[in-house]
């Protein structure tokens, strides 16, 4: 019988350790979005208002009901967006300049062709969608409403990833111990 390799193993180890310590550091992760993803769906229904100020606003703020007030467009722009009813077409955005500085992206509404709708400036009030951006509640310019930004379609899958971490270690073991068996067996 042939002796076991020493080097070869302590790299099959500090690999599979690495690959498990991964897995764990994904079920931590897991915890930590779910508590993201909470505090998100409780914004999602606060009723009360923030101010989006020169600042900007964190991402403490995101799905917030918020309101600014526009002093002037300096840039208009098209994505693809969805609208209220979930048809994809394009969302009009506008880069606005706030009072005091600053400049907040506003997503104006929903339309089937680009650079559509009129709209110069004003108050906007609306939810705080990740970019961040603010997705105007109502329309404005003649658009039509857009869907409303979700924390729920935010993806989770961090328990998964931990699960591909941990399979994979064990892959490593098995493949390793079956190319020691043959290696002890002379092959």
């Amino acid at each position: 019988m042939r002796r076991i390799p020493v080097f070869a193993t302590l790299i099959v180890l500090a690999a599979v350790a690495l690959m498990i310590a991964l897995g764990f550091w994904q079920l931590r992760r897991l915890h930590e979005k779910e508590a993201l993803l909470a505090h998100y769906a409780a914004a999602q229904r606060n009723p009360v208002s923030v101010e989006w100020t020169s600042r900007g606003v964190g991402e403490d703020l995101l799905y917030r009901r918020a309101h600014l007030t526009c002093t002037s467009v300096a840039e208009r722009s098209s994505i693809a967006g969805q609208n209220a009813a979930g048809r994809s077409g394009v969302a009009q955005t506008a880069k606005c300049t706030l009072p005091g500085g600053g400049t907040a992206l506003v997503v104006l509404g929903w339309s089937l062709q680009p650079n559509a709708g009129d709209w110069q400036g004003g108050q906007v009030t609306g939810v705080i969608a990740p970019g961040p951006r603010l997705v105007a509640v109502p329309a404005l310019g003649g658009l039509e409403a857009n869907g409303l930004p979700d924390p729920s379609d935010l993806p989770n899958n961090h328990l998964s990833y931990a699960g591909q971490w941990f399979f994979f270690a064990a892959t490593a073991l098995v493949i390793y111990g079956l190319a020691l068996r043959r290696r002890g067996q002379g092959r």
